[in-house]
């Protein structure tokens, strides 16, 4: 059964929740508040990544259930759950089921991309199976190895975001590579981006296959958005990586929307910049920090 496009429910989603933020969700457990770890310190006869897996799912939940009203969308990264095997795997199904259940848009940062059999598969895992709302896909394989995202874009109401400007001081070394027509090779990836999503063009003006634009880049990333008026971005590195909203003005449409953007360790792992706050406390009061200067950045008060 179809669902609305995809679009169009994460601009819900923000105006709903008068938030831009993503929350990601990349649980290390050297990193976790110790009374998390305290309540599950394991023993001789339980395996470690039984015990981890614990752990991670007492402080997942308790972040999807305590920042309900400052945050949008959660974006999964599924690597912190594969390293934790069967279990792992099936704690970031939990996790995206309950997101969902509590009103949260969800991107699953799977960053696939593979030849069209396998990239069905991948397709079917995430998005069906698993029930994300949406996935981050790679796009060197072209678009035949994207094309099963697609038509879960086109015909399901799923939505897509392809990796077109990174947030990490290495992408430089390839997508700023420049063509024979002069132009970056980012910029490229932006056009196909575009012509992708043409079929999925939502009633808010914005279609379902999105951009990932790191907001590390402030420059670029403005040029992008003038380049791509009709994509919604997905933007990695504020907090952390060293972004700020003001970094991010340019990012927005003239509605003050269009992008939604990810914070992980700076939300996750705010307690140990707030000492004798507890940690849910302090990752909801460092999610409000940037929701309300995501806000005003995109000229919305």
């Amino acid at each position: 059964m179809s669902e609305e496009n995809f679009a169009d429910r994460l601009l819900t989603a923000v105006e709903t929740r008068r938030s831009h933020v993503v929350v990601g969700l990349d649980p290390d457990y050297e990193s976790l508040p110790p009374e998390i770890r305290a309540a599950h310190p394991g023993d001789a006869y339980e395996r470690e990544d039984l015990q981890r897996v614990a752990c991670y799912r007492d402080f997942l939940v308790g972040l999807l259930d305590g920042l309900q009203a400052e945050a949008a969308v959660v974006k999964p990264q599924i690597a912190y759950f594969e390293v934790l095997g069967t279990q792992g795997y099936e704690l970031y199904m939990e996790v995206v089921r309950m997101a969902r259940e509590r009103g949260y848009v969800v991107i699953a940062d799977v960053k696939r991309g593979d030849i069209g059999s396998t990239a069905e598969a991948y397709a079917r895992a995430h998005l069906d199976i698993a029930g994300a709302d949406a996935v981050t896909v790679n796009p060197y394989f072209g678009s035949d190895a994207l094309e099963p995202f697609f038509v879960r874009a086109r015909e399901r109401g799923k939505g897509v975001f392809v990796l077109v400007k990174t947030s990490n001081p290495g992408s430089a070394e390839i997508q700023d590579l420049l063509l024979s027509s002069g132009e970056p090779l980012y910029g490229r990836i932006a056009d196909l981006v575009s012509e992708w999503g043409r079929e999925t063009l939502g009633a808010g003006g914005y279609q379902a296959v999105g951009a990932v634009v790191g907001g590390t880049h402030r420059e670029e990333a403005a040029g992008l958005r003038r380049r791509m008026p009709r994509v919604p971005f997905l933007v990695p590195g504020y907090g952390a990586q060293g972004a700020q909203a003001s970094d991010l003005r340019g990012l927005f449409d003239e509605r003050g929307t269009g992008a939604v953007v990810n914070s992980a360790r700076a939300i996750l792992y705010a307690y140990r910049k707030r000492p004798g706050v507890h940690w849910l406390d302090a990752a909801r009061q460092e999610t409000e920090q940037m929701r309300a200067a995501l806000w005003r950045a995109a000229g919305r008060g």
